[in-house]
This record gives structure tokens, sequence and C-alpha cells, in this order.
């Protein structure tokens, strides 16, 4: 009510406004058909008076004696201006008649009245002082067109003419003139039959104004309290609208001080062009002070009906809309979570209560069936954490007995093949090596001439059978295990050092220690030669242009720990997981695959285990840990 009421309200009031503003124009609209009928009769009246003198005997008679004094006599019962005889060729004074159609009209024998503008010149010829009384000066107006002239001294005057015969018999006019300048009395005739008492609201005020271009001539506007406004002019728009386009303005206009509800017509001389505008107007005030306070009393009441019905409405809406907002303040408690949310209405048999009782009903079933859910939902995760831990459980076991499956086919796989290598290499290699020693003794003192290349058949054989015990000892580590014994892995480190110092030296790498000489481990002294030996000859290769080598022996928690690391390029994590598969290597034509595996194989039966970390550019560390022995 409080929204759309002032809208309907505001919408009546636009549309009764301009409802009143039409009637208004029509109202003023049918003022200026009076007027110009009121104009229209007395142009008829003039010309009908003159037509009628014309015709009369009294003039024939005057014409004959004299018609001069006859006719001044006649001028001042008629109220005209001026009035004279003619024959179409010549005026009094030396005023030009031939260019004008009314006293045309007359000569052909048709009696005319039309508007017409003399020039001073021409209204002094006419009557003397005529031109004094049609001059007026300029008031300088709002909004009219500017212009430089300070004084308008034309006429604007009603001009009749009749046809009558002359004294000689030749064709003549009688013809009369009517100054429209500063003629009040005309003004106020006008205004009078317009705008007749109680024809306006009290306030408003009726006006009528000729005006001779654009400038009034004669008016009842005021333009003080007792002074017309004389001399002032009409604004440009209108000017333009009725003056040049022709047309007639019906609207509102600023009238010199203020608005009016105006209509201006153009006035057409005898030529048929425009020469002036008559206008009638009234008072805009009273009116727009009558819709202001229309508005009021409407904004009034309104608020006065506002301020008895709305509590009431308010409170009739209150038991409608509160329990539905309860209800949705409970709905959006519910979605946030808490199910224990009710609207708990009270007892009343209304449709609000009774939805409201029904909503609490669902709210206390989803509630049970949330729990149930939920006690489902826990037991289905147990049941499926269960299962899912059996199948862990059983994907490890299969991971380990699949590994244990690979790696003891492998090595069954290795051990034929190396069975058969073994046996096959051998053979020749034993040959190649007789044969050797039977080409030294046969040779004799030549021999010397190709010791070099015996020296180099002699490695080769040597490296053959190398690779040859690597292979059986991975395949049977068993066979080439050496006994343990209790001994101080710094110790063995040294030993190390010693084998792979022109490694060391040759790469150009810094090599520093840090070994602690008292913890003890149970191992073959050969077997941690071995492996100490690969990681150190592995940290080298990985430094071709120098680096830092750090050897670490410290002890654990009921460990011993070996630590070789290098400052070298590093392992790439996708590498880093394959370094202790057996044949693996990144070594190209360089290496069999079998040091690290053979290493961690001999570490595992000590009963240890190595463990490897790298970061790509900066280098890896290998850890080599083994039970600490307490020695006695």
């Amino acid at each position: 009510m409080l929204v759309l009421l002032p809208l309907m309200l505001g919408s009546t009031m636009m549309r009764w406004s301009g409802k009143i503003d039409g009637i208004l124009i029509t109202k003023v609209n049918g003022d200026l058909t009076i007027a110009d009928q009121y104009l229209a009769r007395l142009l008829e009246n003039s010309g009908e008076r003159l037509d009628a003198l014309a015709k009369s005997v009294a003039l024939r008679d005057a014409l004959a004696a004299a018609p001069e004094s006859f006719i001044e006599e006649r001028r001042q019962s008629l109220k005209l201006d001026f009035l004279y005889l003619t024959d179409g060729t010549e005026g009094p004074d030396g005023f030009d008649v031939a260019g004008w159609p009314v006293v045309q009209k007359a000569i052909d024998g048709r009696w005319q009245s039309a508007v017409d503008i003399l020039k001073p010149a021409e209204l002094d010829a006419l009557h003397p002082g005529l031109a004094a009384r049609a001059a007026i000066p300029l008031v300088e107006t709002r909004a009219a067109i500017p212009t430089s002239s300070k004084i308008e001294d034309r006429g604007l005057i009603i001009h009749s003419a009749a046809p009558v015969t002359l004294s000689d018999g030749r064709a003549g006019a009688l013809v009369g003139g009517l100054l429209l300048n500063r003629n009040l009395d005309f003004i106020d005739t006008i205004n009078a039959l317009v705008y007749q008492d109680n024809s306006l609201p009290e306030g408003s005020q009726g006006t009528a104004t000729l005006f001779l271009e654009d400038l009034r001539v004669s008016t009842n506007v005021r333009l003080f309290e007792n002074v017309r406004a004389l001399g002032t002019r009409v604004s440009t728009e209108v000017r333009n609208q009725v003056l040049n386009d022709g047309k007639t303005w019906l609207d509102r206009a600023f009238v010199v001080n203020d608005w009016y509800i105006s209509a201006y017509e153009p006035i057409t001389d005898s030529r048929g062009d425009a020469v002036g505008m008559l206008y009638v107007g009234f008072l805009e005030t009273p009116f727009q002070q009558a819709k202001i306070r229309s508005v009021l009393t409407l904004t009034l009441l309104f608020l006065l009906v506002a301020a008895l019905s709305v509590p009431i409405f308010l409170r009739w809406a209150g038991r409608i809309f509160l329990p539905l907002e309860r209800m949705s303040q409970t709905m959006l408690r519910v979605e946030a979570g808490d199910l224990q949310a009710r609207n708990a209405p009270q007892a009343d048999d209304n449709e609000i209560a009774q939805v409201a009782g029904h909503l609490d009903d669902l709210l206390d079933k989803v509630q049970e069936r949330d729990r149930q859910l939920r006690e489902w939902g826990e037991q289905l995760n147990q049941k499926v954490e269960e299962r899912t831990r059996d199948l862990r459980e059983s994907n490890q076991k299969l991971e380990q007995a699949t590994e244990r499956l690979i790696s003891t086919e492998k090595l069954a796989a290795v051990g034929e093949i190396t069975a058969g290598v073994a046996h096959e290499i051998n053979n020749p290699i034993a040959v190649i090596q007789g044969n050797l020693d039977v080409a030294r003794e046969i040779l004799g003192p030549a021999t010397e001439d190709v010791r070099t290349e015996f020296d180099l058949i002699d490695d080769q054989v040597y490296r053959i059978s190398s690779i040859v015990s690597r292979l059986l000892q991975f395949a049977r580590p068993e066979d080439y295990s050496g006994a343990a014994n209790i001994l101080f892995p710094a110790q063995v480190v040294r030993d190390c050092l010693v084998l792979t110092s022109h490694h060391i030296e040759a790469q150009d790498i810094e090599l520093r220690c840090d070994l602690a000489p008292e913890p003890c481990v149970l191992i073959s002294r050969t077997e941690l030669q071995q492996v100490l030996v690969n990681l150190i000859l592995n940290a080298v290769q990985a430094m071709p242009d120098g680096g830092i080598l750090s050897l670490l022996v410290r002890p654990g928690e009921d460990s011993v720990e070996i630590e070789v690391e290098d400052t070298g390029d590093g392992i790439s994590p996708e590498t880093l997981g394959r370094i202790f598969d057996a044949f693996f290597t990144t070594k190209h034509g360089r290496g069999t695959g079998l040091g690290l595996s053979i290493s961690q194989t001999l570490i595992s039966r000590a009963g240890g285990r190595i463990t490897a970390r790298s970061t790509q550019g900066k280098g890896s560390r290998f850890t080599v840990s083994l039970p600490e022995v307490k020695t006695i």
C-alpha cells in the first residue's frame, strides 16, 4: 500500500493535471475564437458603415455643394481617424492610394475592409498628428528577438473603402480608417467580451493584446500596476510559429512578467501578408496553485489514511508473515545443519499454525532419517575400512610374494646362465692362457718384442675371468661369502681409500673424511671393502670435472652408519628407484649393472641396509647402515 498507492495517486494526478491543461487550452482557444470573431465583425461593420454612407443621398448632395466639411463631420460622427474621397489615382496630401487593395476593390465596385500598416508619412498625410499618436517606444523584453530600434512609428489601422460615384460621374471610393495603436477602448472591449465576470477563478486575470508584428500596440497586459505593457514584444518562439510559420499558438507562454495560458493567431493585411497578431490569455498561477493545493490535500489525506490504517494492516500482516518468517528462519537453520531447529507454533487454529506444526513433524522425521542414515553410513564406513585394510594387507603380501618370486626367478635364471657362461667361457680362457704360455716358451728372448701385446692379452683374459666371477658371486653369494669378523668400519674405509686413491687423485677430487674409530660391526672385511670400493668409484665417476667426496662413519641408534657423498650431477627421481635392480646401469658400455645390486645383497645378508638420496645438479648420498656390535 505504501508503494503502490502513492504510485497510483501520482499517476492519477499526472493524468488529471494533463486533462486540466487540455481543458485550459480548449478554453483559451474558445476565447481566441470570440476575439477573432469580434475583430472580424469590427472590420465588417466598418466596411458596411462606409458603404451605407457612400450610397446615402446626403453624400450625393454634399458632393455638389461642400464635400470637405461633410466628410469631416461624418468622420467625427463615425469616430474614424481619417475619411476621404478618391478617384483611385490621388489621395489627400499626395497619399498614394493606388497601392492599396481595399481602395482598388472599392473603385471596382465592391466595399472592402482589412487591417493594414501605414508608415508615419502616410499617417500624417491622412490626418495631421496621427503619426505622433501611433508612435510607441520599445521596451526591452526578455526572450524577444534582439533589435536596435528604439521606437515603432508605424500604425496598425482598420482600413475600409466603399464604392462611390463622384460628382462628374466617375467611379470613386470613400476611404476611412481607425488607428489601432494605443486604441485601448478597442482592446478593453475585446477583453470584456471574452472574459466576462466569473468566467475565470478568483486570482486569475484575462488579457487581450493586438500586435503590430511582434510589438504590443494595444493591450491590457500590465507592465506595472497601472502601466500597460505597450512597446513590449513577444518571445522569439511565439513570433517564429505565428508570424513566420502562420500557425496558431495554443500553449502556456511567458507574457511580460508572468506565465499565461495563451492563444496567438496571425493577422493578415489586405495583401495577405502577416502583419500582426491577436492574443488572448489568462494568468496560469491560480490554476497551478489549485493543482498544488489538490496535490497537497491528497498527500495529506493519504498520510492520514496511512497513519490510521498501517498499524492495523501491520497487525493483521504480522499474524501471517511473522509465522512464515519464523518458518523460513527454521528452514535456513536446518539447511545450515541444525536439525534441532523447530517452529514450535503457539496453540492456534489458523492455517499458518497448522502448516508450522506439519513442518515440525516433517523435520522430526527428517532428523530421525538422518540419524539412521548416519548410523548406516558409519557401519558402512567401518565395513569398507575393514575390507580395505584386508585388501591392503593382501596386496602387500602379494607384492612381497611377487617380488620374492621375481627375485627367485631372476636368481635362478642368472644361476643357470652363470653356470653355462662359466663353463663355456672358462674353457676358451684356459686355452687362450695355455697357448699364450706356449707362445712365450717358443719365442724365448723374442718375447720382449711383443711383450706389450702379450701383457694386453693377459689383462683382457683376467678381465673376462673377473666378470665371470662377479656373475657367479651374484648368483651364488653363499659360495663366495667370507667369514664374518668383528671389525672397525673406519679401518675398512681407510683401506678402501688406499685402493682407490689413484682414481680420486686422477679426477682432481677433494677428499673430506670424518671417521669415528669406536663402533664395531659384524661383517666380512672383503665384502665390506667390495661395497665401499664400489660406492667410492661410483662417486668418483659422477664427478668427471672434479668435486668433493665426503666419507663419514658415525654411530647411530644400535647401528653404525657409513656415508659416501659426492657433489656430482645427481640422479633423477625415475632412475633413483631402479639403481639397486640387477643389470640396470646408466654407464652404457662401461658397466654390468651388478655393482649396487651385489652391494645390497651383501649388506642385507649382514643385517643392514643401503639407502640413497640424490638431488639433480647437487650430488648424491649413499648410506650403509649395519648393526652395531658391542665389544668386551
